[in-house]
């Protein structure tokens, strides 16, 4: 034999070892999902999460017209269609032309709320050819606080619906319902967020609104230069404090919102109050929740400083973090029981706890609510050694823009 045809059978046999390797490199690879049932129920999985994104976003024309692709797939019927309690607003498969019984039928359920089976009789039709001749309506489960059903699920088959038709047309509707329940809790605690900022603007705008006047009416003869810069500093604190629109804001307008406040407080203070700043530049643009970081400096002025003798120091501090910022508000004042923060807010003694325990909760929540549960404050305090709060603060979260 040749060099030739040496040469050609070895490539010949490294061309079959490599073919063996990726074979049982394929074969490994399938083998989580390898047997029918392993295969059909990743498929189920993977179909109801495709469905059960668009229904997270309430149920409308687009996310049902979205969402009932995937779902007709699931089902298996000859057509699939979601209603809203009053409209069909989706369906993937024939059957439009049965749109007014199908309306008509979901909303029988509704008011029963009992599952339909439709047969022939139920949809009469003049197309001969109409493959459309029976059908399953299931109301979506009531799971949601208000307790008002939001639609159905209507399944159409080519024939008397079969018991199996039945029972996976009510466990899709069920999961529909499931669905419609998680949007309106995203939904609700959004509401909650709006309504916090709006009663955390209520709490805040009485004391500092009489104490700010107050401080600019001293200077008014004394000082008409200083009283005129006081008020305009006002003025642009409570311009931006009561903006109507945006849940977010940046930490740079934050900070700016700040030094508004704090221009005016040590007009009042005058040297007892000094304020500290290291801010890494980078940070500025990070989004966080409107209001979040200026109840922080005002209980530090208001509760820590307000009631210490001499000379206080409010700090504030964001650092850069990678792809965090760190923020803190610390004061160097009279501090708080540590215990009272364990308490629900109606469970303080003293009003000056509880409304700085107010302020704290809801700074707290709203933190969580915008970017998880492991982003709250962290509060560091004890009697007579002051007080430290902090924060962590994703930079990039696609879903908090500040406006």
């Amino acid at each position: 034999m040749g060099m030739d045809a040496t040469a050609t059978v070895a490539v010949a046999v490294l061309v079959a070892a490599l073919a063996g390797t990726l074979y049982l490199v394929g074969a490994r690879g399938r083998r989580g999902i390898a047997t029918p049932i392993e295969r059909a129920t990743y498929d189920v999985l993977h179909r109801a999460g495709l469905a059960a994104d668009p229904l997270r976003a309430g149920l409308d024309a687009a996310s049902a017209t979205k969402a009932v692709r995937h779902l007709h797939a699931l089902v298996g019927s000859v057509a699939l269609g979601l209603t809203d309690g009053e409209r069909l607003i989706a369906l993937e498969g024939p059957g439009e032309h049965h749109r007014a019984q199908i309306e008509a039928a979901a909303k029988r359920v509704m008011a029963s709320r009992r599952t339909a089976v439709l047969r022939a009789r139920d949809l009469p039709c003049d197309e001969l050819d109409c493959p459309v001749r029976g059908g399953v309506v299931a109301a979506l489960s009531d799971r949601g606080t208000s307790g008002v059903l939001a639609g159905a699920v209507v399944a159409l088959t080519g024939g008397d619906p079969a018991p199996g038709t039945v029972q996976v047309t009510v466990e899709t509707a069920r999961f529909v319902g499931a669905q419609m329940a998680l949007a309106e809790l995203d939904s609700s605690r959004a509401r909650l967020a709006r309504a916090e900022v709006r009663a955390l603007r209520a709490q805040i705008s009485p004391h500092f609104v009489y104490n700010a006047l107050t401080a600019i009416a001293s200077f008014v003869r004394t000082d008409p230069e200083l009283a005129r810069e006081l008020l305009l500093e006002f003025a642009e604190f409570t311009r931006y404090s009561f903006r109507p629109h945006g849940d977010y804001t940046t930490l740079a307008d934050e900070l700016r919102s700040i030094d508004r406040y704090l221009t005016i407080e040590r007009a009042r203070f005058g040297e007892r109050l000094q304020v500290r700043l290291q801010i890494a530049p980078e940070v500025l643009p990070v989004g966080l929740p409107f209001l979040c970081l200026q109840p922080l400096v005002e209980n530090a002025v208001r509760h820590g400083l307000s009631s210490k003798p001499g000379v206080g120091t409010v700090t504030i501090v964001a650092h850069d973090a990678g792809a965090e910022c760190l923020i803190t508000v610390e004061d160097d004042g009279v501090g708080m029981n540590p215990e009272v923060l364990a308490l629900p807010p109606e469970g303080s003694d003293s009003a000056g706890d509880a409304g700085q325990h107010l302020g704290l909760a809801n700074v707290d929540e709203r933190l969580r609510a915008a970017f998880g549960d492991e982003f709250g404050l962290v509060v560091e305090t004890a009697p007579a050694a002051g007080t430290r709060v902090s924060m962590r603060v994703p930079k990039f979260r696609p879903e908090v823009r500040a406006t």
